[in-house]
């Protein structure tokens, strides 16, 4: 049996056998099952992401400033996707880690990294809406081309010098009795944090990026209500009227989009960043499957913001399509109308 690659200064296993991983008490149908279900929203989540990547990429009408934050996020859930569900999968069902020590601390690192950027590009966007909903005529003006880079470089590089700074510290675990022995004997990888840094990360991965969501969402649901009273006020001038009634349908999709995508964000993390600061308090008592389960929620934000985008969203309709027929190889493809009726 090959030594696993674990630290000098942890513990003698002696006592607790041959260092191997507990014995899976999973019947084979409920492994099967848990497989099936994580691996659909692993597919859902890397294909979902690699449409929306290509369609912004190769299609001119969609090469907005807007639209980078919205390619920047697919990329982060692509490789959420890609790199680290897959192996979280395999732990998640078996019960065990079976990649060694040091690619644990990558995984581990990565995870919380491409989480938190995928949360940041979230608040990005929310941003980036408020801007064009509740100050229209100096949106150019605000979201220039400079801030836009600088708002997707803030979302990369501080959840990557955060998560990567904590990990391998293992300032995360400092103080917590046993982690060493559960890490040395047990191949144990799971992310786990001390009463300090749970609040820390829900604080500053969570309920602050959450929090600037729902002012924004409030604000712009609330400049599209004023902005439908305005219309609905408007003399019977037919030009007037159908000018304002795209604008007020505008208004309300954007309000209506940036609420569902809030709602899911909030439904699928809350409860993980809730565990996450409150079981160091309660001696970390959280059973280890709940704790999976909640991980997965996390996870599967990543695989349902290219899904809201299909369903709302006509331009991504089509883009499918002609990628999945084939179409965006003929020539002149990225040149189409996309937001055409019969295109």
């Amino acid at each position: 049996m090959d030594i696993p690659d674990i630290p000098k200064d942890l513990p003698d296993c002696f006592e607790f056998g041959n260092g191997s991983c507990p014995n899976s008490s999973r019947p084979l149908t409920v492994k099967l099952t848990m497989y099936f279900f994580m691996g659909s929203s692993i597919t859902i989540t890397i294909l979902g992401n690699l449409v929306l990547m290509i369609s912004i990429t190769h299609f001119k009408q969609l090469q907005s400033q807007s639209n980078s934050i919205i390619l920047s996020m697919a990329s982060t859930d692509f490789l959420l996707g890609v790199a680290i569900m897959p192996y979280s999968m395999i732990r998640s069902v078996e019960s065990c880690w079976y990649f060694g020590y040091t690619f644990c601390q990558f995984h581990s690192s990565f995870d919380l990294m491409l989480s938190v950027t995928s949360i940041f590009h979230l608040c990005s966007i929310a941003i980036d809406r408020y801007c064009a909903v509740c100050d229209p005529l100096h949106y150019s003006n605000t979201m220039t081309t400079s801030v836009i880079k600088s708002l997707l470089l803030f979302c990369w590089l501080v959840p990557g010098i955060f998560a990567f700074g904590l990990v391998l510290s293992e300032e995360n675990a400092s103080g917590i009795e046993g982690y060493k022995t559960l890490v040395s004997c047990f191949n144990f990888c799971a992310l786990v944090y001390n009463k300090l840094w749970g609040t820390v990360v829900f604080t500053a991965c969570f309920f602050t990026p959450g929090l600037v969501m729902v002012g924004i969402y409030i604000n712009i649901f609330a400049v599209s209500k004023r902005h439908a009273k305005m219309i609905n006020n408007m003399p019977e001038n037919a030009n007037h009227v159908t000018k304002g009634q795209f604008s007020k349908k505008k208004d309300q999709k954007a309000a209506k989009t940036l609420g569902i995508i809030m709602g899911v964000f909030l439904t699928c993390w809350l409860p993980a960043f809730i565990t996450v600061l409150i079981d160091p308090f309660l001696g970390f008592s959280t059973p280890m499957v709940l704790f999976d389960m909640l991980m997965w929620l996390g996870y599967f934000n990543s695989t349902c913001n290219p899904l809201i985008y299909g369903f709302f969203y006509k331009w991504f309709r089509r883009a499918l399509w002609h990628i999945v027929s084939g179409k965006i190889f003929e020539h002149s493809s990225s040149s189409i109308d996309l937001f055409r009726e019969n295109a």
